[in-house]
């Protein structure tokens, strides 16, 4: 019968066995923090030897492992040295030591030794090696904050990341960007190339995106075709239009995938902290709220936030409930706006135009009913209306002019569009070649092959083709080499502002033109609306003319009325030159002078001026502050000044929203109203402009005219 070993050796041998297996180590230290011992299989580990290690301070061989998230690199982490001194048991405490070059981690027991009298004699403790399970938790946490398909930042890493950093900013002082993205006919292209190529064209989107803005910020993945763009101290809206013009023109590139080609575009909404918003959710509602506005506005565009989108993201929902009934109510109808030969000023034909009177709200614009049937679905059953209206429409003319109808993207991808065409001219009666189609460049994005056979369908129809709105974004000289278009339109954005110096656009035109020659197709110079504009597209060999120059859509009455009176020459009435387009409107705002504030009305504005009402026998040279509000003060001096009338020239022009309207680059920060002596939390966010200010728009003051309700 074997002899028992006594408890000492018992344990002994059973802890050198844990050692040997490689369980975990032992180690203890002597009053001074110093090694006295640790186990052989760590001493060879780290390649020393135990005459080497023993003397050694335990704090220089290991230290308190800080995380690498950047979670973990904002919480206070206290060193070793912290916990030795304090004399405490030690339990769980996660440490590295670097071996080889290598980081290794270990979690760290240990208890304070005492001999008999109670006096301190060092530490004694145990170490377990838990590298592997710290690699496995960091991929485990990745997964769970990283988007698998893109690798960018998923929705619940980036709205936790907002919040910290917005907390963090409130303390400094500082501003943060955030720009929401929203694909553009992703869903077309999942539909006619699949799912795997939609998942391939989030990719290379996500590489986009970085190649663009992952110097500037942190970009993430929502989910589905939405991103995320969050840009530390960025404010400037000049700025920021800018990078929202870029990222939408490298977005609407064409992309290549598995052997086909896809063109999708990109909606953006822009909020900035604290001007927007306070909070992570705050500012989230902003962005998004801009890009509801982007995506009404005609997709493809960008918009900043303000106080007023609430309004309008309720005002467009009560018009897609109104849609629905506006068709069968009748509330729809055809316009047409002539389209006048350049080298006689006759006229051509039409382009056919679609309009909604409401019955309370007037007419709507076509650009926000437009992209409400495309979110409701109604596209294509208005888009076949229109297509049926307009050829019955024009088989009544006396004459024999053209017509021409805007295609939809979504409504060409429909797999009987071409029967579609071919019983609204069988029910007319209207010749084929009368009738001419306007399509898109964006109705590549899908299968380019299918595309054009479709193009070949409706030629042997007889139908004409227009490319519409050329050169704006999805441009690829490929597709033209086979698609039978008989009409290139320059876009409009090309014609105005071409007779400004410095201004490429005449340059831009008189390539679209030439490329057009070569390919025996006519140009239509869209948009044209001042007779220097006129004369340059004239110059530059556009064949044919087409906006308010001439006329604005008509309805089909008047149309009517003036073919059946032969007047088929058109002369052209509008201003000579053009100057930076001026937007009517009617509204209160304030100018400030000296320490006073005055409300004024606001007639009119352009970039680089105002015209305002209220205020008598102010001498030309005035300098005011204007406040356009939601904290947009601009520096102004009087030009005219006739009775109450003023004539005002802005200092630093304005820049655009994105939309149809304008804004300073800069705002007053809620930061510096707060240290003007209003708190943060009391300040209504669409009141906080309303203040007193120097030339430069910094805040002096927040007076007692301000009108602001606490």
């Amino acid at each position: 019968m074997p002899i028992a070993l006594n408890d000492h050796a018992r344990r002994v041998e059973l802890l050198d066995s844990f050692e040997k297996a490689g369980l975990g180590w032992f180690w203890a230290t002597d009053v001074h923090g110093r090694l006295i011992y640790l186990s052989q299989s760590a001493i060879e580990l780290l390649g020393t030897s135990a005459d080497e290690i023993y003397g050694a301070q335990l704090t220089d061989l290991f230290h308190v492992d800080k995380g690498d998230r950047e979670e973990d690199a904002e919480r206070e982490v206290r060193p070793l040295a912290y916990y030795l001194s304090a004399r405490n048991s030690i339990s769980g405490l996660r440490v590295k030591m670097a071996i080889r070059g290598e980081d290794r981690y270990l979690e760290f027991a240990g208890k304070p030794h005492f001999d008999r009298h109670n006096k301190f004699c060092g530490y004694r403790g145990s170490a377990k090696d838990v590298t592997a399970q710290r690699e496995t938790q960091r991929d485990a946490e990745r997964l769970s904050q990283y988007d698998s398909l893109t690798g960018l930042a998923n929705r619940h890493r980036m709205h936790k990341k907002l919040d910290s950093r917005l907390k963090h900013f409130r303390n400094d002082k500082r501003v943060c960007a955030l720009m929401m993205l929203d694909l553009d006919r992703f869903k077309q292209v999942n539909d006619t190339l699949g799912h795997p190529a939609g998942d391939e064209l989030l990719k290379q989107v996500a590489a986009r995106l970085g190649q663009i803005c992952g110097h500037l910020g942190e970009i993430g993945r929502l989910g589905g075709d939405e991103f995320l763009i969050m840009l530390p101290d960025v404010d400037d809206r000049g700025d920021l239009g800018d990078l929202a013009a870029r990222v939408i023109q490298m977005i609407a590139q064409p992309y290549s995938i598995n052997g086909s080609r896809a063109i999708i575009g990109v909606s953006l909404g822009i909020a900035i902290a604290p001007y927007d918003g306070l909070d992570a959710e705050e500012l989230i509602k902003a962005a998004d709220l801009a890009l509801y506005a982007a995506k009404g506005g005609g997709r493809g565009q960008y918009r900043f936030y303000s106080s007023d989108l609430k309004e309008g993201a309720k005002f467009r929902r009560m018009l897609e409930e109104d849609l629905r009934d506006a068709l069968h109510k009748g509330e729809l109808a055809m316009h047409y706006q002539p389209i006048i030969k350049a080298k006689d000023y006759k006229l051509s034909g039409f382009e056919a135009l679609i309009r909604w009177d409401h019955p309370e709200r007037g007419f709507v614009p076509p650009d926000l009913f437009i992209s409400c049937a495309e979110d409701i679905g109604m596209i294509s059953e208005i888009g076949e209306w229109a297509l049926r209206k307009v050829c019955e429409q024009a088989q009544q003319w006396p004459v024999e002019l053209r017509v021409a109808v805007n295609v939809s993207p979504t409504q060409f991808a429909n797999a009987d569009f071409v029967q579609i065409v071919q019983r609204a001219l069988h029910a007319s009666g209207l010749a084929p070649d009368r009738l001419e189609l306007e399509i898109t460049e964006s109705v590549f994005a899908g299968d380019e092959e299918r595309t054009l056979e479709i193009f070949h369908a409706l030629k042997d129809i007889g139908v004409r083709l227009a490319l519409d709105d050329f050169g704006t974004g999805y441009s690829s000289m490929s597709y033209l080499r086979h698609a039978p278009f008989d009409k290139i339109k320059i876009d409009q954005s090309f014609v105005r502002g071409s007779t400004e110096e410095g201004n490429n656009n005449s340059a831009i035109i008189s390539a679209i033109v030439s490329l057009a020659r070569a390919l025996k197709m006519e140009t239509v110079a869209e948009g044209t609306e001042t007779k220097d504009e006129l004369e340059l597209v004239i110059k530059r060999g556009a064949s044919h003319i087409q906006g308010y120059i001439f006329s604005r859509p008509i309805t089909h009455d008047d149309a009517l009325e003036r073919l059946e009176k032969g007047e088929l020459v058109y002369e052209p009435r509008g201003p000579e030159k053009y100057r930076a387009e001026r937007r009517t409107v009617l509204r209160k705002i304030g100018v400030i002078h000296d320490d006073h504030r005055y409300t004024v009305v606001l007639r009119n504005i352009s970039k680089s001026g105002a015209r305002v009402e209220g205020l008598g026998n102010v001498p030309v040279g005035t300098d005011f502050v204007v406040d356009l509000g939601d904290g947009q003060l601009a520096v102004a001096t009087v030009r005219r000044s006739h009775k109450h009338v003023l004539g005002l020239e802005f200092e630093t022009p304005l820049i655009s929203d994105g939309a149809d309207g304008l804004c300073t680059r800069h705002r007053v920060s809620p930061y510096e109203i707060e240290a003007a002596g209003r708190p943060l939390a009391a300040l209504p966010k669409d009141a906080y402009g309303m203040l007193a200010g120097d030339r430069s728009g910094r805040i002096l003051s927040v007076p007692r005219f301000a009108e602001i309700e606490i």
